[in-house]
């Protein structure tokens, strides 16, 4: 696991982020806590996390409203809901408009916490790569544009019926076809 794992727990009952603090402290985690939302939306802009744990029903702004908003001003931040107040209704609306990675019940499996935070962060591990992934293919392809905007033709390029790249070498041996294997 990746060192400095930040994780922002937001939670108007003092108890629960108390037993929270307890059940991770192990982890290796380092943890944040805000008791309401606008608390965490205040500790956001100050500081990087890589995950929000929120509970549903608090004061002045529900756990859904809340994720919402850190949807939209983080996307890369990974979202968990934590609630004791747990419907069926509640949890498709965090999936579906807060784009929850989970739904938790109160009171939690210290087990079943532990596994789907080390799950969610292996999820946004992948997703992060992907990202970089992504935008490495898009800085090449728009290289390759430029390349064939000096070099019409560069890009073209000729295969035999086994998928092997033809060339043609017209300088050093007039017309000869080199044969490479077409990466798998």
């Amino acid at each position: 696991m990746p060192e400095n794992r930040r994780i922002l727990i937001v939670d108007d009952e003092e108890n629960v982020c108390h037993a929270l603090r307890r059940s991770l402290r192990k982890e290796g985690y380092e943890l944040f806590f805000g008791h309401e939302p606008a608390e965490g939306l205040a500790l956001l802009k100050t500081q990087a996390v890589d995950m929000v744990i929120s509970d549903h029903l608090m004061p002045n702004m529900t756990g859904l409203e809340f994720l919402k908003i850190v949807r939209d001003r983080h996307p890369d931040m990974m979202r968990l809901m934590l609630t004791g107040h747990a419907d069926m209704q509640t949890a498709i609306d965090a999936i579906n408009q807060g784009n929850i990675y989970r739904f938790l019940t109160k009171p939690w499996d210290d087990t079943e916490l532990k596994v789907t935070l080390f799950l969610a962060f292996e999820q946004l591990d992948l997703e992060r790569e992907n990202r970089k992934l992504l935008s490495m293919v898009r800085r090449q392809y728009d290289v390759m544009k430029a390349l064939e905007v000096e070099h019409p033709g560069i890009a073209h390029v000729v295969r035999d019926a086994e998928g092997y790249v033809l060339l043609d070498d017209e300088e050093r041996a007039g017309s000869v076809e080199v044969r490479l294997q077409q990466a798998s």
